[in-house]
């Protein structure tokens, strides 16, 4: 009854009710929300150190107090291996700049105890984080003068912190060797004047899942012969490399065409689609003296140049620009001519799906190539930190095929079979493009003549 009386009274005894109950209300649901890092400013990028003597270097502050658990140890097979579950920290000519590519949430550095040599840093963020727990930022420390050039060695300290985000109780500072280079001379400088030991390298993304061995082998030859002898292909096993997947690389790896890097640690860490911004960013700088240009696509991605012209012309042709654009060709991933049934087991992936998607009106990804000397910082379809000129206007010059999903499945593509130069299946408008087919029997000689037959039984 009293309630009844009170609910009754005023306007202002309602809304005070109401506004204690949504407060009440607010309080309790903010106990189970989880503290969150923020990224600093870029400002906040303060300093970059270097300790350029080998006697303060032996003084640095030491490695973090909670560093990650260790990684489980992984059969290496043939395989160049490289771990950087956290953070990578490549090296730049002497007289230019250290690069450190961090996976990491609110990172960033700020000044030592016992500054031998602060400089400013930039850095850039290579993804917008995608809602996962991890995300990419490239620092770039840039000195003044030569660094490590007399051979004396030292170290580059970071120094990370949350900088007053998430619990502000637990604000401590780590500091992070992040190179070491010993004395006597131990960086070969003449790597950064020389001329490129490649013409094309190629930088492939996170490998995961039940890949098909027969799709990588096709992939393979087609591009080894492709971008030719003076080419390279760096590879990132995200657990995507099984053993019979291995037995393609095999014969590559000892031809010297292809390196495998064994990245399955990273999967540790909840970054945007197994971490593919940190792993294209450490290619990018680990490979940025190697090559002249450098190549960033997918597995299931086949890079054509029309046969009045190569590679090696479309490339000099561009010379004069740091980034080019390639324009996509959606191909479908089941839809097969009639004269293949029976028999489509016997033809390779791209030899026998020769439908493509004319759909209008939609964008398509672009790939891209940069020429990596001039390119600061990358990301999966183009970069957007570099020196020089970029172009998008390449179509009719180069172009990939895209055979969206046939890499992950170890099965027989075809599923249905058509006799018809255009068609309409599920509202998709194709029409019949057997660019790629004709290519085929000039790639099936090409692995042949390189490696012998010893892949011809490779199964889906």
């Amino acid at each position: 009854m009293f309630v009844g009386v009170a609910w009754n009274c005023a306007a202002e005894l309602k809304f005070l009710i109401t506004a204690l109950l949504f407060v009440c209300s607010l309080a309790t649901v903010l106990q189970f929300l989880p503290s969150r890092f923020s990224f600093s400013s870029a400002a906040d990028i303060r300093l970059c150190v270097s300790n350029v003597s080998a006697a303060a270097a032996a003084e640095a502050a030491p490695p973090p107090q909670n560093p990650p658990p260790p990684p489980p140890q992984h059969q290496q097979d043939e395989a160049d291996s490289t771990r950087s579950p956290s953070w990578a920290c490549l090296r730049s000519p002497s007289t230019s700049s250290e690069k450190l590519l961090i996976n990491a949430s609110g990172s960033h550095t700020t000044p030592p105890h016992r500054p031998p040599l602060p400089w400013p840093a930039s850095k850039s963020f290579q993804d917008w984080g995608y809602g996962r727990v991890y995300t990419v930022v490239v620092v770039n420390c840039t000195f003044p003068s030569p660094i490590g050039h007399d051979g004396s060695g030292g170290k580059l300290l970071l120094l990370a912190s949350t900088n007053g985000g998430g619990d502000r109780n637990l604000n401590l500072t780590d500091t992070v060797e992040a190179l070491i280079e010993p004395p006597g001379g131990s960086v070969n400088l003449s790597l950064y004047s020389s001329p490129p030991k490649y013409d094309y390298l190629y930088c492939g993304s996170s490998l995961y899942g039940n890949l098909s061995p027969e799709r990588v082998r096709e992939w393979l030859a087609y591009h080894v012969r492709l971008f030719g002898e003076r080419s390279h292909f760096v590879i990132h096993d995200a657990g995507g490399i099984h053993a019979p997947v291995m037995e393609v690389l095999r014969p590559w790896i000892e031809k010297g065409y292809v390196t495998l890097h064994d990245i399955r640690d990273q999967e540790r860490f909840d970054g945007y689609y197994h971490n593919q911004f940190l792993i294209v960013n450490d290619c990018l700088h680990r490979y940025r003296f190697d090559a002249k240009w450098m190549f960033f696509f997918d597995v299931d991605e086949f890079i054509f140049v029309p046969r009045k012209s190569t590679i090696k012309s479309l490339t000099d042709s561009l010379s004069d620009h740091t980034q080019f654009t390639i324009e996509q060709m959606t191909m479908s991933n089941k839809l097969c001519l009639s004269e293949d049934a029976g028999k489509s087991f016997r033809k390779w992936g791209f030899e026998k799906l020769v439908y493509r998607d004319v759909k209008r009106g939609i964008r398509r990804d672009r790939k891209y190539a940069v020429q990596p000397r001039n390119v600061f910082a990358t990301g999966v379809h183009m970069s957007q930190n570099f020196a020089g000129k970029s172009t998008y206007k390449t179509e009719g010059r180069i172009k990939y095929y895209h055979y969206h999903g046939t890499i992950s499945e170890r099965r027989e593509p075809c599923r249905q079979f058509l006799n018809a130069t255009t068609t309409t299946i599920d509202g998709i408008p194709y029409v019949m493009d057997t660019t790629m087919r004709g290519v085929a029997p000039s790639v099936k000689r090409f692995e042949l003549k390189m490696i012998g037959p010893r892949l011809q039984k490779t199964h889906q």
